[in-house]
């Protein structure tokens, strides 16, 4: 089943792309393969990762330095607090960091953004860092899980960054919160029919919602559209093949 058979406007993994955007780009094609538990290495990011995160989502020398210290805070913090797996962090700056910044050319203009269940940065710490330089850009992290909530609060203290966490449930942001945001965000947070209950608030507010979504998004889209009437483009990642990004204009229930 293609995207098309969804009932709404769409972009198929295997259609038209954005500029920049390459079918064969993964993550793992920087060079040397990234160390892992099983490989007796370090866990550390691996080099080659970084440099190739950064030619896929340059950034300015300004960004690429609170980033590098935001990477530092992340693996002091992670002995700590779950906030990552362990198997990601050689490619660490594709697989987290490259994959959060790539949302900003879908969104140029936007100012104010809501990350949704925020827990180790990703994308609302990345989109904070990058926005940082931007006049009156603003992040909100929504987070309900206290000690993450801490992480993000020393993240944004550190680096003086754009971003502003809420330590609550998701819900209770939406229907308390008087903020309207530009662009909403959620990566790995719930599965689509879920996520849709969240979001709506924020997309009747005229947000856009920017979704990162893997390999099984037009099986979730095939079961949320039993339920709902959406609104929306895929748009294929930078940083795997097997990624995508639901960019949600509007849903209703259907």
């Amino acid at each position: 089943m293609s995207a098309a058979d969804f009932g709404f406007d769409c972009l198929a993994r295997g259609g038209h792309r954005l500029p920049g955007h390459s079918a064969k780009t993964t993550r793992h094609e920087a060079g040397n393969p990234p160390r892992t538990a099983r490989s007796g290495g370090p866990l550390t990011p691996d080099p080659n990762d970084r440099r190739a995160a950064l030619r896929l989502t340059p950034v300015s020398r300004e960004t690429e330095d609170r980033l590098n210290r935001f990477v530092a805070l992340l693996l002091a913090w992670r002995a700590r607090v779950n906030l990552i797996a362990s198997s990601t962090i050689p490619h660490l700056w594709t697989r987290h960091i490259a994959d959060s910044l790539q949302l900003l050319a879908l969104a140029p203009q936007a100012r104010c953004w809501v990350d949704l269940g925020s827990g180790g940065g990703f994308p609302g710490l990345v989109l904070g860092c990058a926005l940082a330089e931007r006049f009156g850009a603003t992040v909100h992290l929504i987070e309900s899980n206290a000690r993450k909530a801490a992480f993000l609060r020393e993240v944004t203290r550190e680096l003086r960054i754009p971003t502003i966490v809420q330590c609550e449930r998701i819900e209770d942001f939406t229907i308390r919160e008087s903020v309207t945001p530009d662009v909403v965000t959620a990566r790995a947070l719930a599965p689509l029919p879920r996520l849709l209950e969240l979001i709506q608030p924020l997309l009747a507010k005229g947000a856009v919602a920017l979704l990162l979504r893997g390999q099984d998004v037009e099986a979730e889209l095939t079961d949320a559209t039993r339920c709902w009437k959406i609104t929306a483009d895929l748009v294929p990642s930078k940083t795997s093949s097997e990624g995508c990004i639901l960019i949600v204009r509007a849903a209703e229930r259907g």
